[in-house]
């Protein structure tokens, strides 16, 4: 297992990538999960120049789903624009040598509405169509995609990973797998390790968010984590498991994932606790 940070949770959207990517060497990370937020804000030769450096991979890369980043949306425009930023973050994770891209694809973060059945259907044709157009485009360059399912606040569409399984099989695609984030499993999953091996017997996990359930630091909350990692041990999984919190500042999702507060001592204490504690977890 790989261990690392991901970038909302020190600077959003990133301007800095040397300085966050020695933040990172600095507390043992192997690993950097970097948010899409802003492309303007984001040169892939810098970025290499600073993994070069730094000895840091980025091998996830992650979405920022705002409003008009949605290709389930009720619009043609909205979905359009939502299929476009997927192929540009292909694009980008290529250029940098990422190979997954991460997160509620599906979806606008904070997009989360009463609706019809026939609403609901629509949706769901529109989710699945537009991300195996997706799919099929970051095929081409061995792109593999994780799909997060969202507690009920921040969406309306995939909340546990039972809907999550039926979305991946609906897709159809190798390539499409699951995102697991332990904040959003602990809200709303029945059973975390159960879902877990949901995941990882039915589908593919691409990629594990380790976070504590107040969006702080793991090891620092009430979640229990050991059976958390008997079930990522007994799915075989081992390759990336990123602690994902948020700066209020993040200005894409800031408001739609309730992110009023600061959640930790400091940003840099997250991963001061939390990397050693989920090493020494998953050593166990």
């Amino acid at each position: 297992m790989k261990f690392g940070m991901n970038s909302l949770a020190w600077q959003s959207p990133v301007t800095e990538i040397e300085r966050l990517l020695a933040l990172s060497k600095k507390y043992e990370c192997e690993i950097f999960e970097l948010a899409l937020e802003d492309f303007t804000t984001l040169d892939p030769d810098r970025i290499n120049k600073a993994i070069e450096d730094s000895g840091v991979q980025i091998k996830t890369v992650t979405g920022v789903h705002g409003p008009t980043r949605d290709i389930s949306a009720d619009t043609e425009e909205l979905r359009q624009l939502g299929i476009q930023y997927a192929k540009d973050m292909v694009d980008f994770a290529v250029a940098i040598g990422a190979e997954v891209i991460v997160g509620p694809i599906y979806s606008a973060v904070g997009k989360a509405r009463q609706q019809t059945p026939e609403e609901i259907d629509l949706k769901w044709k529109y989710g699945v169509e537009n991300m195996k157009v997706i799919a099929e485009y970051g095929a081409k360059y061995g792109m593999k995609f994780g799909v997060e399912p969202l507690n009920r606040f921040e969406t309306d569409f995939i909340n546990i990973v039972e809907q999550g399984v039926e979305y991946i099989h609906r897709i159809g695609y190798d390539n499409v797998g699951f995102l697991l984030d332990t904040f959003h499993m602990g809200i709303e999953e029945a059973g975390v390790p159960a879902a877990i091996r949901l995941a990882g017997t039915e589908s593919k996990i691409f990629d594990l968010h380790a976070c504590g359930n107040n969006r702080g630091t793991p090891g620092l909350d009430n979640t229990n984590w050991g059976p958390i990692r008997d079930a990522i041990k007994d799915v075989g999984y081992d390759d990336y498991c990123i602690i994902e919190s948020f700066t209020p500042d993040c200005v894409e999702i800031a408001k739609a994932a309730s992110v009023w507060r600061p959640f930790s001592e400091s940003p840099e204490s997250i991963a001061r606790d939390g990397i050693p504690f989920l090493k020494n977890l998953f050593a166990g």
